[in-house]
This record gives structure tokens, sequence and C-alpha cells, in this order.
């Protein structure tokens, strides 16, 4: 009698979790309806990252893993590596933490403070980390994409893989400290001019307000898509020439401003380089009037739209 309710309790146990499994694969198509691939793929995606989640938490229970599921980042990564392109393009205007800044940005910007002397690593760890989703590093490793159990959102987690690989990197090197978890940027590094840190972030702030349209996209266009003088030129409809004395007056204008703005202060300093190195790029980066939106928005009002690989 004991063993007919045993395995009567153990049929219902599992008639309900196909159930659940299917109540979960018709609300991920109701949010997501342009992303599209077959029950039988969603069921072993399933399988796959619950078999994840186990070696991570031996003795997890499939009720508590379906619990404890960021559904919809799930069924996004899940739909990338199934190759659909309307899932990528859900990554890719995905946002990132309290910033609301894209994931890209967010990449971009940690890598400025990663890399901060260097604009070709900058570009080339975004580039490589995007490249690893879905194809491994090392042979008998698994791709990025490959390791998310969906037990945590997938922005986030994203970008703590970027951050975690980079910083194991570097500290090879003995050159950088960790990352903070949820920041964006690493913390200054304590010193006796501390205060003017700040007090050239506030002051290149000011003078970031006062920039017209035309300027902003400049500094959107060079520093945030990293295009050279002669696209932006061909992007706004002017001549190379007109971009470079644009963009050293803008560079001329700023350093005298900020310069201006510390020596009311008390600053003696004798140059702000670096200043300059370690704080205008990621100033820059989230600075909301050059997101990627207000960037587009700008352009679409030209009639212009800027086509961005990835």
């Amino acid at each position: 009698m004991s063993k007919r309710i045993r395995d009567k309790g153990r049929a219902q146990r599992t008639a309900g979790l196909e159930l659940r499994a299917k109540l979960l694969y018709h609300f991920c198509r109701l949010q997501l309806p342009t992303v599209a691939f077959l029950p039988e793929r969603f069921e072993k995606h399933l399988q796959r990252t619950f078999a994840l989640s186990e070696v991570k938490s031996p003795g997890v229970l499939w009720e508590d893993y379906l619990d404890n599921l960021y559904s919809i980042d799930w069924f996004i990564a899940c739909a990338c590596l199934e190759g659909q392109t309307a899932a990528w393009d859900y990554l890719f205007a995905a946002r990132a933490g309290r910033s609301d800044c894209l994931l890209v940005d967010a990449l971009r910007a940690r890598a400025v403070r990663l890399y901060p002397r260097d604009e070709e690593r900058q570009e080339s760890a975004v580039t490589e980390f995007w490249s690893h989703l879905l194809v491994a590093e090392t042979p008998g490793s698994l791709p990025t994409l490959n390791r998310y159990d969906g037990q945590r959102p997938l922005v986030p987690w994203l970008i703590r893989v970027f951050q975690n690989w980079h910083v194991s990197q570097l500290r090879h090197r003995a050159i950088v400290q960790p990352l903070p978890e949820d920041d964006l940027a690493l913390p200054l590094p304590a010193d006796s001019e501390g205060r003017w840190h700040e007090a050239f972030r506030l002051a290149a702030r000011e003078f970031l307000e006062d920039l017209n349209e035309n300027e902003l996209l400049i500094l959107g266009l060079r520093l945030r898509y990293r295009l050279s003088q002669r696209e932006v030129a061909s992007v706004l409809g002017v001549h190379e020439g007109t971009i470079s004395r644009q963009t050293t007056h803008l560079r001329d204008r700023c350093l005298e401003f900020v310069s201006q703005r510390l020596t009311e202060q008390g600053w003696t300093g004798e140059d702000l380089s670096a200043f300059v190195l370690s704080e205008m790029g990621s100033l820059l980066m989230d600075e909301p009037r050059l997101s990627a939106d207000q960037l587009a928005a700008m352009l679409a009002a030209r009639g212009k739209i800027l086509q961005i690989s990835h």
C-alpha cells in the first residue's frame, strides 16, 4: 500500500514538474514572441542548466531550481545558443544595473578602467568577450553562455564573467585590484589627492552640460563607438579636417575650463594628464547625453542611422 502511495506521489510530482515546464515555455514565448525554438530543445536546455546548477549546489531540487529561475534571461541565453537573431537583439539591447546603460557600454566602461592607457586593448577586450559567448576560450572548456544556469540575472552575470576573467589575467602581472560586484567601474585608489579626483569629475560634468548637439555627437561617435575622424566626418556629412579642428578645439576648451575650476579651488598641479587618463573615459561613458539612445535620437533628427556591428 505504501509503495503504491509513494509511486502515485512520485508520478504526481513528475506530472506537476512537466506541467510547470510547459507553462514556463509558453510564458517565455508570450513575453518574447519574436524568439522561438522547439519545445523539445527548450526541455533539453532546462535539463542542461539544471545539471549546471546541481554542480554548484549539490542536492538542489527541481522545484527550487524552477522557483529561482530568471526565466526571461534564461530563455534569451538559450535562444542565443540556438542561433536566434531576435534573442541576440534582445541581449545587445539589454540594460546594465543602476546606470541603465547598454550591456556593451557597461563592458566598455569596465575595459576603460582595466586598461586606462591602452585604447586598443580596451576595444579588443570587449570584442574577445563577445566571441567567447559561443566559442570556448580553451579546448575542453565551455563557452560563456553555456555556463549560465539561469539562477541569477543574465546581464550582471555577464559583466562579472568579463570582469573576473580580465582581473585574473591582470593579477598575473600584479597591476590591478578586483572590481566591485555591483558597480561599473573600479573605485579610485585612496590617496592624499582624492578630493581632486572628485573636483575634476564635477568640473568635467559642468563642462559637458554646456556642449551643443554637434559637439556631443563628435564625442559620442569618437569615444563610445570608436569611430575614426574620417568615419565621423562621413556620418555627419562634413570634411574630415572639420572634425579634426572641432575635436582639437573641444579638447582645449575642456582642459582650460576644468583647469580654471580646479585653480579656483586651490589646485597647484602642473597639468591634468593623470586625471584625464584615469577619469575622463569612464566619465564620458557614464554621461546620460552620450548614451546610445541619446546619440541615436540626435542622429535620427538629422535623418541618419548609425550601423554598429557587434
